[in-house]
C-alpha cells in the first residue's frame, strides 16, 4: 500500500501551467489594467477637456483670434 501511494504521488506530470495558473495570470493582468486606469485616468481626461474647449473657443471666435487656434 505504501508504494502504490508513494508510486501515485510520484508520477504527477507538473510539466504545463495549469488553469489555476492562468487564472491568476489574467487576475494580475486585469488588476494591473484597473490600477493604470485610476492612476492616469484624470490626466488623461483633462487632456481630452482642454482640446475640447480649444476646438469649441476656436469654433465660436472664427478660428484667427487665439494663437491656440492656428
Amino acid at each position: 500500500m505504501k508504494n502504490f501511494l508513494h508510486n501515485l504521488i510520484a508520477r504527477r506530470d507538473e510539466e504545463g501551467a495549469s488553469a489555476v495558473e492562468y487564472g491568476l495570470l489574467v487576475a494580475g493582468i486585469a488588476a494591473l489594467i484597473v490600477v493604470v486606469v485610476f492612476a492616469f485616468g484624470g490626466m488623461i481626461k483633462n487632456v481630452f477637456q482642454d482640446t475640447h474647449d480649444t476646438i469649441n473657443a476656436c469654433t465660436a471666435s472664427g478660428g484667427a483670434t487665439s494663437a491656440s487656434c492656428q
